[in-house]
């Protein structure tokens, strides 16, 4: 009788240290991986928007500049 309990009292408390000594770090530490990434990822993003906008703006302007009616000379080749 003595040792069911003994057993008992030593499988809780070695789940109770599985549990809150890691277990649950790992879940905190994962999670605030993630909401790290996640803030990353979005300053790259609002980094980088200034520059697509920039890009956006050039190629509407080439492509404005090609409908102008651009006159291209060709050589005759004999």
């Amino acid at each position: 009788m003595f040792l069911r309990v003994l057993f008992w009292a030593l499988l809780i408390y070695l789940g109770y240290r599985f549990i809150f000594h890691f277990i649950i770090p790992v879940y905190r530490a994962t999670r605030e991986l993630k909401s790290k990434m996640n803030q990353f990822r979005e300053q790259m993003e609002a980094q980088n928007q200034p520059q697509r906008n920039e890009k956006e703006n050039e190629r509407e302007k080439e492509q404005e500049k090609g409908k102008e009616g651009d006159y291209i000379e060709f050589e005759e080749v004999k």
